[in-house]
């Protein structure tokens, strides 16, 4: 990351035993395991089965399928995908296509955003297609949240947010090739937005007691630098916006990217800062990905350590908050709790990850903090 004081790299750690979650919009719970030792090109294989939507568990299911029968009225449901208190994935299909709908559940103001979005993106592909593969829109309502997409065939790169053990070096280099392609893509910059407000992250940060005043200090140094490299938009780069592996299905075609509801214009390395944070066992990928980052010279360097912290921050607010209600749920007894984010399935690992967390924000600490020497 910053080669004149220090890599960012951590030491490699002992494996965690993690049970597999469906996570990304094609992985079933059910089946994610099985999935994985089946051909790629089985995913593309004719769906057969039958939904239950009978019940009380049916009742909001049911809700899902007439808001989709709304807008893709040949829409045939044949499989839920993944249930979550936020949204529902169901597969069918439309005709001779399979499809996936995805409906949301929860209509609150920042998930209602977030879909839109999502919405908006998918739309935008229709007239500027991205230079990797990604699902064709199908239909979409906005209003109700409402969104049915092609099913495309492949793996998920990783069952989890962060995987237990190194993914294989030739999945990583597809994952980052893909990647570099996606960032490469110089779209109109109005078609799409700029997700993230730099300026206002950090000092919500900092008011959470998350960044010192060294950290905000130092990051708003290096947002300084940048501003002056460039004008706005050449400093800025079309980003995924959450490259994480569960989001990317690996075919024999190769890699298709999924779930874009926090795609548009980041600062560059945005999606490099994703993946590096999710690779904590894996650390010959780290290396890569920093050298890859600082390519582009010093600015390029210093916006991956913007995002690389920004990335690492939040990622240790969910966990934190994921470890306090495993603690509440457990309760006195200290009895097992559901799976928390990203597969972590007990508080024990929950805690291990939340550990490994903290010691990389501090890695990337270190390298701002050099990085900002050297201005």
């Amino acid at each position: 990351m910053y080669t004149a004081s220090s890599s960012v790299s951590a030491p490699h750690r002992p494996q965690r035993s993690t049970v597999a979650v469906g996570t990304g919009p094609y992985a079933s719970p059910a089946h994610a395991q099985a999935r994985l030792r089946r051909p790629a090109a089985a995913a593309g294989q004719p769906l057969s089965g039958r939904i239950d939507l009978s019940g009380p568990q049916g009742a909001q299911l049911r809700m899902a399928v007439a808001s989709v029968h709304r807008i893709c009225p040949e829409f045939n449901p044949v499989q839920v995908l993944r249930r979550s208190g936020r949204s529902v994935l169901i597969v069918g299909t439309t005709g001779r296509t399979t499809a996936v709908a995805k409906c949301l559940l929860d209509h609150s103001p920042v998930w209602t955003e977030r879909f839109q979005h999502e919405i908006a993106v998918y739309r935008a592909f229709v007239r500027q297609r991205p230079l990797v593969r990604a699902p064709r829109l199908i239909a979409a309502d906005p209003e109700n949240c409402t969104l049915v997409i092609e099913r495309m065939p492949g793996r998920p790169a990783a069952l989890v947010r962060h995987p237990a053990e190194a993914p294989p070096r030739a999945d990583i280099r597809a994952v980052l090739s893909s990647l570099a392609r996606l960032n490469n893509w110089r779209p109109p910059a109005d078609v799409f937005d700029r997700p993230l407000d730099y300026t206002t992250r950090i000092a919500h940060y900092h008011e959470l007691g998350m960044f010192t005043d060294r950290d905000q200090g130092d990051l708003h140094k290096l947002l300084h630098g940048l501003a002056y490299a460039g004008d706005r938009q050449s400093m800025s780069q079309f980003c995924h916006g959450d490259a994480l592996l569960s989001n990317i299905l690996l075919s024999p075609t190769g890699p298709v990217l999924v779930d874009w509801e926090h795609a548009g214009w980041y600062l560059p390395g945005y999606d490099l800062a994703t993946l590096w944070s999710v690779l904590g066992d894996a650390p010959a990928a780290r290396r890569h990905i920093s050298q890859l980052a600082q390519r582009g010279g010093p600015a390029a360097r210093d916006a991956f350590l913007v995002n690389l912290m920004l990335v690492l921050t939040r990622e240790i607010r969910t966990y934190e908050t994921a470890v306090q209600r495993t603690l509440r749920e457990s309760g006195p007894s200290g009895g097992g709790s559901p799976a928390g984010p990203g597969g972590a399935s007990s508080g024990e690992e929950q805690r291990l990850l939340l550990r490994r967390l903290h010691d990389d924000c501090a890695l990337a600490r270190r390298a701002v903090r050099a990085a900002v020497g050297t201005r």
